[in-house]
């Protein structure tokens, strides 16, 4: 799954929570108690959301902030869910720039804080002994790493209507000048290992080898994304 899949469907979720929240306030005329704790982590979980993907001074976060800041999230009725309409549609503008494309030009460092927060879980789960859910993580970052170069050198990140996988993408960055020939025998071993990972070849790697992959990786979106 790619970052950008993985940012879409919490939107999705964060979305119909909201809407879910917002049908079951309209028909109640008592405060929704149960629901109270569903409505604090769906209003943080939209605010972390748009916290990553805006800067500070953007009217979407600003939005957010004044929406928190005069309503109580605590009360939940008929009379009482303007609040929640409000941050479902702060939603919706998100999943429309998104989908329209309209968050490519976010800074790159706001797009490194997602993939560290994802390679964060990778390192947790190998942590656990879940070496290849992480290999899995780890290879799916390091591929819209480098997708993300591609887009910002000019390269092609797709052919006949279908995305580059990472060995292509690999190549053209190399024959580029992004980086040296080390660097892209290192992404071929890591792509090698992702794909034995995605296959279910779990018996051609260990461990050690997902974690010098995450190490790998880590450093690699430090000095490119950065």
């Amino acid at each position: 799954m790619t970052i950008s899949k993985t940012l879409t469907d919490e939107i999705t979720t964060l979305i119909r929570i909201g809407e879910e929240l917002i049908a079951k306030a309209k028909g109640s005329d008592s405060n929704l108690d149960d629901d109270i704790g569903k409505a604090a982590s769906w209003v943080t979980r939209t605010g972390e959301m748009i916290r990553r993907l805006y800067p500070a001074d953007s009217q979407h976060l600003a939005s957010y902030t004044t929406c928190v800041s005069d309503y109580n999230f605590n009360i939940l009725h008929s009379n009482y869910y303007a609040h929640l309409s409000t941050v479902t549609g702060l939603l919706r503008g998100v999943q429309h720039e998104l989908e329209q494309g309209l968050l490519s030009d976010i800074k790159q460092l706001l797009q490194a804080d997602i993939f560290a927060d994802f390679l964060e879980m990778a390192e947790h789960l190998l942590k656990e002994n879940y070496k290849d859910a992480s290999a899995v993580i780890i290879g799916s970052v390091l591929e819209d790493t480098l997708r993300k170069l591609a887009v910002a050198n000019g390269l092609p990140t797709s052919k006949g209507g279908k995305p580059l996988t990472i060995d292509p993408l690999n190549v053209a960055l190399a024959k580029g000048g992004v980086y040296n020939k080390l660097v892209q025998k290192q992404i071929t071993s890591w792509a090698d290992l992702r794909n034995e990972a995605a296959h279910g070849h779990y018996d051609k790697y260990d461990g050690n080898q997902v974690e010098m992959m995450l190490l790998f990786t880590q450093d690699f979106c430090s000095r490119h994304l950065t």
